[in-house]
């Protein structure tokens, strides 16, 4: 957790002290369109100025429901300037979860969006015009994002920081970012990963490439194009990218890319180890953690060949697997992942709407998982996604790793569906252009436990993950049920 001391000036200050240094030099690129330091500097204090004039002030809550684009970004920067809390919120929301979250934590105003609940006053960044670029009164976030979780999985929740918006311009630091990087965000900004990613490229005067929405070929473009040295994606756009740089491989440099981060969801071994061969095992890092810190592994390319599918060690914070019965599982044995920041540091988040799973003082964000002897972490899935076949216990993520070893697979979702004799037994919903069901059966019998064997398997001509790597599993898994039911 970064050092949230009151010498460090805000983010929006040491924004402003960037541009000040550089004013020409580039700050985010998105659709095509580059804004300066300056200009990101010049815009950002205008519509502050706007969110002003209609109330918003130091602590006030602004839920920004854009997609990504630079009026995101001015967003964003314009609440750090006014000490407001930024919190964003996915675009693509149906109505009835985006007024859950805003009962939770009622903002100031709602951009991007009309409130469908009709109470939270909505706003564009067009507020902005006519007002002044002059630099505004330093002010300090009280808290410094507040991100939403939890829509896959039940009810929706906010998941608040634990610090103000002091934040070191070294945070990005253990991660290997540098000062000047070129940094790709192919992630939707309303998730902790491009958020997080976005903030550190601001505090580091990064060149921020923010691509409105992921396509396999715009990202590897964009790449080549700009130079990319530093990015952090997750599992399933790795798994997207590799069909469409393979059909072309002599059409892309992927050369510039000194540090590629992947996390939020395990990734599948096949596709770690094909990125791996692709940029040096040097390049390729992963980290584990939930937006809420408490806890963190690492682990690079090199470990990860002599640790197969290990998320790392542990390097900040402390991490215990326990059984049922709250007992410490030995090296080898799976249990659920219980995590718990330094005794002393400072609270690392705060959840609204939701309560932490605790035992003792560990929290859990609901994965299990086993240490090896060495002390390196794998993980096997979530509890909530784990479902018993005759008794037996089966990890979607296993049967979904075993599909991503077929080149001819761009997505896959395993759910457990109920059965008479057995309880439930897998179902899986395969993105596979060109495949049939006897093939993918034939290539998963050589890879699965007979009772790990998909009964049905439906082919989708969709991506069954969003671009942030994450699936409504409950959702899928209700509408799978209730259409056998229906025949």
């Amino acid at each position: 957790m970064p050092d949230m001391s009151s010498a460090v000036p805000p983010i929006s200050t040491q924004v402003s002290a960037l541009a000040a240094q550089e004013p020409d030099a580039p700050a985010v690129t998105c659709a095509g369109v580059t804004i300066s330091r300056a200009e990101l500097d010049a815009a950002t204090n205008r519509l502050a100025r706007g969110l002003a004039s209609m109330g918003v002030g130091i602590g006030d809550y602004v839920t920004i429901v854009l997609p990504n684009s630079l009026d995101w970004v001015y967003a964003v920067l314009a609440c750090w300037k006014l000490g407001a809390v930024p919190q964003p919120l996915s675009a693509r929301l149906p109505d009835a979860e985006l007024a859950a979250l805003l009962q939770l934590r009622r903002p100031g105003v709602l951009i991007g969006r009309p409130d469908p609940t009709g109470v939270t006053i909505d706003t564009t960044i067009d507020v902005a015009q006519g007002f002044s670029d002059a630099p505004l009164p330093e002010a300090v976030s009280p808290v410094w994002k507040s991100m939403a979780s939890g829509g896959s999985t039940g009810r929706p929740k906010l998941i608040e920081s634990g610090g103000d918006s002091r934040i070191p311009a070294a945070i990005g630091t253990p991660l290997g970012a540098e000062p000047g990087d070129v940094s790709l965000i192919s992630v939707p900004l309303s998730h902790n990963t491009g958020f997080t990613t976005f903030a550190v490229g601001l505090l580091q005067g990064h060149h921020l490439v923010v691509m409105p929405r992921f396509e396999p070929g715009e990202f590897l473009r964009l790449v080549t194009d700009h130079r990319v040295t530093f990015l952090t994606t997750v599992p399933t756009i790795m798994q997207r990218l590799l069909p469409v740089y393979r059909e072309n491989p002599d059409a892309y440099d992927l050369s510039s890319i000194r540090r590629f981060w992947h996390l939020a969801a395990p990734c599948p071994p096949a596709v770690k180890r094909a990125w791996i061969d692709l940029l040096g095992p040097q390049a390729v890092w992963e980290l584990y953690g939930g937006t809420e810190l408490q806890a963190l592994t690492f682990i690079d390319g090199e470990q990860w060949l002599q640790h197969p599918g290990s998320v790392g060690v542990v390097v900040a914070g402390a991490m215990r697997v326990l059984d049922d019965d709250g007992n410490d599982c030995p090296p080898g044995v799976h249990g659920e992942i219980y995590l718990r920041r330094n005794p002393g540091s400072a609270p690392t988040y705060r959840y609204v709407g939701s309560t932490a799973k605790s035992r003792d003082g560990w929290e859990s964000l609901g994965d299990l998982g086993y240490f090896d002897a060495d002390g390196f972490l794998y993980l096997t899935d979530r509890r909530v996604d784990m479902f018993t076949v005759g008794g037996r216990n089966v990890y979607p993520a296993e049967i979904e790793s075993a599909l991503a070893e077929h080149p001819g697979v761009l997505s896959s979702l395993a759910v457990g569906v109920p059965d008479e004799d057995l309880g439930q037994v897998p179902y899986v919903l395969v993105q596979a252009p060109g495949l049939n069901a006897d093939e993918v059966t034939a290539f998963l019998t050589e890879r699965l436990a007979p009772y790990k064997m998909p009964r049905t398997i439906e082919f989708v001509n969709r991506p069954l993950r969003d671009d942030a790597g994450k699936a409504r599993r409950s959702a899928v898994r209700d509408d799978v049920i209730s259409r056998r039911q229906a025949r």
